[in-house]
């Protein structure tokens, strides 16, 4: 159980790399084709979190990640009703059986007590899961600029291939720096009510946040760096005012163009917080 709302703020940056490509234009950088600035799903966000949980809490009770690609979703909710004695691929299912394995793949889950889940799927379904953290889309600062760069490649995959040459051209979508703003919150009373989170599972949300680009570095995604991550933690379950009253607190200005690092960007933080409202500067 806990006792505080809390909302935050990520900013993170990215030097010549694809921090999320888009299946939708060739693998190349999310853009705002309107806007030019670019943006990062929450659902890359949250992968990565999943990720690094998975990686210090590996074989720990209650730390197991259900969203992978180890083995389909279904068998994990047949796992559910075997795990807790429950008639499985009964047609009409009992609402308490569909209430204790959505029990079981909370404790037994962290990405589903987090961020929930839809599991009402097959013949063993657990119901559906409103997660009491989210995150939205993250955006860049300033807009974004993809440049492709040509590549090498010294081998080639089939003899056929190697009949024309030892050696093909490819390309890498990059961007050369930008600086990236994500918004999340953390319901109270959602989980409470749901999940029944704890202030040791808030405490690894922090840590993985903080800690998710060090352990997902690959050529492709460049230099990621989380460079801050401001809290703002209500002294009660619903909340002392407007999330976004807390948001504009933040701001973020471009002192230099084309912004080429993090030094290019003034970071503004307004400290004087509404009545029970902490602000917690965790980097």
């Amino acid at each position: 159980m806990i006792n505080n709302r809390y909302d935050f703020v990520m900013l993170f940056d990215v030097e010549n790399g694809n921090p999320n490509g888009d299946p939708d234009a060739g693998n190349t950088p999310r853009i705002d084709a309107e806007s030019g600035y670019g943006y990062i799903t929450d659902v890359c966000l949250k992968r990565k979190i999943r990720n690094y949980v998975e990686l210090v809490k590996d074989g720990e009770p209650g730390y197991n990640i259900l969203i992978k690609s180890d083995k389909s979703l279904n068998t994990k909710f047949e796992e559910a009703y075997d795990a807790e004695g429950l008639e499985k691929n009964k047609e009409g299912k009992n609402p308490n059986d569909v209430k204790t394995a959505h029990d079981f793949m909370c404790r037994n889950y962290y990405d589903v007590r987090m961020f929930g889940a839809v599991m009402s799927t097959g013949k063993n379904p657990c119901g559906i899961v409103r997660g009491p953290v989210q995150i939205n889309f993250s955006r860049s600062i300033s807009p974004i600029n993809i440049q492709d760069v040509t590549i090498t490649r010294q081998a080639r995959t089939t003899d056929d291939r190697m009949e024309t040459g030892s050696t093909e051209i490819g390309k890498k979508s990059i961007i050369p720096y930008a600086l990236y703003r994500a918004e999340g919150y953390v319901s109270a009373a959602l989980a409470n009510k749901v999940t029944d989170i704890c202030e040791k599972d808030l405490e690894l949300l922090w840590n993985a946040i903080i800690n998710m680009f060090e352990e997902d570095h690959s050529a492709a995604r460049g230099k990621m760096c989380m460079r801050k991550l401001i809290l703002f933690k209500h002294d009660n379950i619903l909340g002392n005012c407007p999330s976004h009253v807390l948001f504009d607190k933040v701001k973020v200005e471009e002192i230099s163009a084309p912004p080429r690092s993090i030094g290019d960007y003034r970071i503004m933080i307004d400290s004087n917080m509404p009545e029970g409202v902490e602000m917690i500067n965790k980097i």
